[in-house]
């Protein structure tokens, strides 16, 4: 079933990611209880949206978008501490990152960061590391398309991603050509995206919570902020049938 979720999920529904991803973490030791009951859940949302994937409506004056977010030790559950003794992965944070082109979906991904961040800043420059990856392969391959003569066929030919990010902790950092002593571990991480900034590659800009897409990715959210960030992922509404929601 995670099998099928997974191909699913990387295909036309990026709404699964978060669910579909916490419940792969436990595919190797599954408790009925807990993780078959949540594989269920996912099944009746599909039931319910089962003739909806995600809308192509390109829009050509745009080009590349990236949004990045990252949950700082969003695994950690204050009614279950205890858990933490024995879960090293209760301090793991999570990364999420859609990248658009042409305001359409192109690649997306929600995945526990392989390294403990200290703080929330150091989560999100790890999240945006690992979206810089992404999206400079992406570009450097539409880069490579022109100068073979490919026609993009945009208003803006410029191939440019502006990454938007809600922390402004990250954002100053990025901005700032500079080291503080307290960010120096995270060296690596800022040299390798800001590089790309000095570049003119991309651009970096902080953007509300509320408008963070990529929020989606990382944690569960309120049903107000679902719909609404599903809605300009997807392009479609969810409006689940009376019977579907009782069960």
């Amino acid at each position: 079933m995670i099998g099928k979720l997974n191909y699913l999920e990387k295909s036309t529904r990026p709404d699964l990611g978060y669910a579909v991803h916490q419940c792969a973490r436990f595919v190797s030791n599954p408790k009925k209880s807990h993780h078959a009951d949540a594989v269920k859940r996912i099944g009746r949302y599909l039931l319910a949206t089962r003739k909806q994937g995600y809308w192509m409506k390109p829009d050509r004056s745009r080009s590349f978008q990236c949004y990045v977010d990252a949950s700082f030790s969003g695994e950690w559950d204050k009614h279950r501490s205890e858990q933490a003794e024995t879960d090293p992965n209760t301090a793991r944070s999570r990364t999420g990152y859609i990248l658009l082109f042409a305001g359409v979906p192109l690649t997306w991904g929600s995945k526990l960061q392989t390294e403990i961040a200290l703080s929330s800043t150091e989560a999100e420059m790890i999240a945006l590391s690992t979206a810089t990856r992404e999206n400079v392969y992406i570009l450097r391959l539409m880069a490579d398309a022109k100068e073979h003569g490919f026609q993009l066929n945009m208003a803006d030919a410029k191939i440019h991603c502006t990454v938007l990010e809600d922390n402004m902790g990250t954002v100053e950092i990025a901005r700032e050509p500079r080291i503080r002593p307290r960010t120096k571990h995270i060296n690596t991480k800022y040299w390798h995206f800001v590089t790309f900034l000095r570049e003119k590659l991309m651009s970096i800009e902080w953007i509300s919570t509320t408008e963070q897409l990529a929020d989606i990715l990382t944690k569960p959210l309120s049903p107000e902020l679902f719909h609404k960030f599903l809605e300009r992922i997807c392009g479609w509404r969810y409006e689940p049938h009376h019977s579907m929601s009782k069960r």
